[in-house]
């Protein structure tokens, strides 16, 4: 009897031992609850209780009855998440935050029915908090890569979240790390972002920078698709093409969607602009040419593609009259065989006076020509460097002084 009467004793004591260490679990949760309805609204009256929820759940992690507990890990990882969000200070903080990381890779593996799923989701939201402050910190400091892997924790946590996809993207670009920025950026593009114009703009280059031109490509056609009057995507799209070797591609499909689209401006002046960097690529090559007969094929092909260009963007002109870069491209084109004219006249030697007075009287003819667009460009965007040297260049062929220094005194103002 008294055998008995001693196991009984002895197995009430145990159960009161573990008892004992549940209540801290329950401790634990309540104080924590306490805080989580507290630390919004009344945050002097919060870390009371999450100070008690520490000292309990550091108990019942310390007791082998409990230390590996589901429940322990989830309450740890809420808990010491918490604390390292409320700690300023990095070394304290980050001890903290790599124990409730710990702890949460250790809940989500023991909890297999997903008890406690709300306190590890909860967790690692505050988690994800922690490395964002601390991302910011590493980005303002210049440390890219670090503040990379903070804001990708992040992401992982809010993958939905655009400016989570912004950060990771934009650290990553600035560690260098291309090939994370590309992936971070193509899925940017994908959501309702707000920039997502400027970060089609940024993919581009971030393919370009990686070598990846054909990756490039196909990001800024799919930009034009979403923003059909961005000139910048237009150029880059056919100055691409070029370089693949796929401006006839290009030109063949920008034609066939003008035959169906015969209203649309930026059809023209997308075509237009294929075929003047066609000729600008053949004036180029015409001047690095010594066989005669090359270099002529050269320059007619050119003068050909001008003379396409300019059919082009007065298209483009007549669906909008005020279309600036119609205007400004038009002038371009228009001018350029002035300019050739021009110097050719400049080099003819002072024995051939009637034909320099002819080729002369022929080259200002064709800078009249270009005048009005080269002025509407203009008064449409005084602040374009483009346009003003344009019009500086027809001020220059007509050997007007006055206006050449007006608009040298236009370009200084701008810089």
């Amino acid at each position: 009897m008294k055998i008995k009467f001693l196991m009984t004793g002895l197995l009430g004591l145990m159960t009161a031992t573990t008892f004992a260490q549940k209540g801290e679990l329950s401790n634990a949760q309540s104080n924590y609850d306490k805080y989580e309805a507290f630390r919004s609204a009344q945050p002097a009256l919060a870390m009371p209780s999450l100070n008690a929820a520490k000292t309990a759940i550091d108990k019942a992690a310390a007791n082998e009855k409990t230390a590996t507990l589901p429940q322990t890990y989830a309450l740890k990882s809420a808990i010491y998440a918490s604390y390292a969000l409320t700690d300023t200070v990095p070394a304290t903080s980050l001890p903290l935050f790599n124990a409730a990381n710990d702890a949460l890779k250790k809940a989500k593996e023991t909890d297999a029915k997903g008890e406690f799923k709300k306190l590890t989701d909860n967790a690692y939201i505050v988690l994800a908090n922690y490395q964002l402050n601390k991302g910011v910190k590493e980005y303002q400091t210049g440390k890219f890569e670090d503040a990379y892997k903070s804001f990708d924790y992040y992401r992982q946590a809010a993958p939905e979240d655009t400016t989570a996809i912004y950060y990771t993207g934009l650290a990553a670009l600035n560690a260098k790390n291309y090939a994370a920025a590309a992936d971070n950026y193509s899925k940017l593009v994908t959501t309702k972002y707000s920039g997502a114009e400027r970060i089609y703009s940024d993919l581009t280059s971030i393919y370009l920078m990686n070598k990846d031109t054909a990756s490039a490509l196909k990001t800024v056609t799919a930009a034009l698709a979403k923003y059909p009057s961005n000139s910048d995507f237009r150029r880059n799209e056919i100055a691409m093409s070029l370089q693949l070797g796929k401006s006839k591609e290009l030109l063949d499909r920008t034609l066939a969607a003008i035959a169906a689209n015969p209203k649309n401006k930026e059809l023209y002046y997308s075509a237009g602009l294929v075929y003047m960097i066609n000729g600008d690529t053949e004036g180029e090559q015409a001047l690095k040419t010594k066989d005669v007969a090359a270099k002529n094929a050269l320059l007619l092909k050119k003068s050909q593609d001008f003379t396409k260009a300019a059919e082009m963007f007065k298209k483009a002109i007549e669906v909008d009259p005020n279309y600036f870069e119609a205007n400004m491209s038009l002038g371009y084109v228009v001018i350029s065989p002035a300019i050739d004219m021009y110097n050719a006249a400049a080099k003819l030697p002072a024995t051939k006076q009637k034909e320099y007075d002819a080729a002369m009287t022929k080259a200002k003819a064709q800078f009249e020509i270009a005048k009005p667009y080269l002025l509407k460009a203009v008064e449409l965007n005084p602040k374009s460097p483009e346009a003003l040297n344009n019009l500086l260049t027809y001020y220059k062929g007509k050997q007007d002084a006055v206006n050449i220094a007006k608009i040298n005194k236009q370009i200084a103002d701008l810089k």
